[in-house]
């Protein structure tokens, strides 16, 4: 079975995470990944948090033109989970200001 994850990479040289896409044909042990820094978590929960904003976006987006097309139960599934999302959201940047001292 051919899996697709995305996983995030810390580059040093530039100080900004990126996300990858990978085709895998098995499952993924963390056991072996090598512990970040302090500046790397934060950059990562930095970047995933800007990036999941902007996915929560376009899902109330998607609601909306869902439910312009007639389709409401569909509307509003996506609706809740994008309340649900933002709440996960929500609890990422707590986290995130925590480990500023903020």
């Amino acid at each position: 079975m051919l899996l697709r994850r995305t996983l995030l990479h810390f580059d040093s040289q530039s100080g900004h995470a990126h996300a990858h896409e990978h085709a895998c044909h098995h499952e993924h042990s963390h056991e072996a990944t090598p512990e970040l820094t302090r500046e790397q978590t934060v950059a990562l929960m930095s970047y995933m948090l800007e990036h999941n904003r902007s996915h929560a976006g376009e899902l109330h987006n998607i609601a909306h033109a869902l439910e312009a097309q007639g389709e409401h139960g569909a509307a509003d599934l996506v609706g809740d989970s994008v309340h649900y999302f933002e709440h996960c959201n929500d609890k990422l940047e707590e986290a995130l200001r925590l480990m500023k001292g903020e």
